[in-house]
């Protein structure tokens, strides 16, 4: 497998040349799309929890992103795409894949500028968020056991009916709008010392990186993710795109594949990656409700898993946690709930 190239215009994925002709957004981009998302979204608070202060032997401050109309991060990267996309495009219909936040962002966008969406999605996806796409009016089209297989077939799609292909994480616009909420974490504590989100495609920790490094390099920022669905942290580890099994129930952290543009921003300026295990999400979950009365769903809980996983680098530290989103089912909570009692 050929190595990743660091350079703007071509990469290879899986021994196969691709064009990604793209630029990686700046921190100007950022300031720009922050200036276009702000008519449709408040500004999300960052918190300080005294209960995860005390368990973690740091001042944490929670990023409380699933405050945001649609439960998730998402939607700020939605909204700076579809803005930006020229009206040939959005005429012609946007399709793009999703676990369901993503999709849910994309759907909300369209409505909000008059292009049909349609979303491609595994065939067991989360039932709350895709009643949500189909309350935003959005096209469903279930299709394999995955995301990366639902995201494959709309790459189909697209290209045999000409419908404008938004990829979940290879957008500079859906990047630098996502990073808008890292920009905000920056200017309500300026003096943060550990910055921890999680990932599954890349988009939110990569817009961490771009802002951090432009404003302050000496802030750390790590990714986490489940170790049962590892592609994004196998390919940031060895430098060049990887496949991995997918096997995780936290749906907003689970794709099969490393990702172009996220991995080339990543490559240089993320300080560490944890990989944590589904359990350990599970007690996170859970240890919210507990000890900061916030729901989050697997994925918006997956960084806390990290802190509690590798305490070492944040204890004694000024450190925010990223809470991305709090669409979980009943059962899903039941399950983190129980098994947190039971441990």
């Amino acid at each position: 497998m050929p190595n990743l190239s660091c350079a703007l215009g071509f990469t290879f994925t899986f021994g196969q040349p691709r064009r990604l002709v793209v630029n990686i957004p700046t921190l100007r981009d950022v300031y720009r799309a922050r200036a276009t998302i702000n008519p449709y979204f408040p500004r999300t608070p960052l918190t300080f929890s005294a209960g995860l202060s005390a368990v973690l032997d740091a001042q944490v401050y929670l990023k409380h992103e699933e405050h945001l109309e649609l439960g998730a991060f998402k939607p700020r990267g939605g909204i700076n795409l579809l803005a930006n996309m020229s009206s040939e495009e959005r005429s012609r219909g946007v399709i793009t894949a999703s676990s369901g936040n993503h999709g849910q962002s994309i759907a909300s966008a369209c409505r909000t500028f008059g292009a049909r969406a349609l979303i491609g999605l595994p065939v067991d996806a989360n039932p709350n968020k895709v009643a949500a796409m189909e309350a935003l009016g959005a096209e469903l089209i279930f299709h394999g056991a995955n995301f990366d297989e639902a995201r494959r077939y709309c790459e189909q799609l697209a290209a045999a009916e000409g419908y404008r292909y938004v990829h979940p994480v290879n957008e500079p616009d859906l990047i630098a709008g996502v990073a808008t909420a890292s920009l905000e974490i920056i200017e309500d504590l300026p003096d943060v010392d550990v910055m921890m989100l999680p990932i599954g495609g890349g988009s939110g920790v990569s817009g961490a990186c771009i802002v951090v490094q432009a404003l302050n390099p000496s802030i750390k920022v790590v990714a986490v993710q489940s170790e049962a669905a590892p592609a994004a942290y196998l390919s940031w580890q060895q430098g060049q795109l990887v496949q991995a099994p997918m096997q995780t129930w936290v749906e907003g952290t689970a794709t099969a594949e490393g990702y172009e543009l996220p991995q080339q921003i990543m490559r240089h300026r993320l300080h560490d990656f944890i990989l944590v295990s589904d359990d350990d999400i599970r007690r996170a979950v859970a240890m919210l409700v507990e000890k900061a009365h916030t729901l989050a769903e697997g994925a918006g809980a997956t960084a806390l898993a990290g802190a509690v996983r590798s305490p070492e680098l944040v204890r004694g530290k000024k450190v925010s946690i990223t809470i991305s989103g709090a669409n979980i089912t009943l059962a899903q909570l039941r399950d983190c709930i129980n098994l947190y009692l039971d441990s």
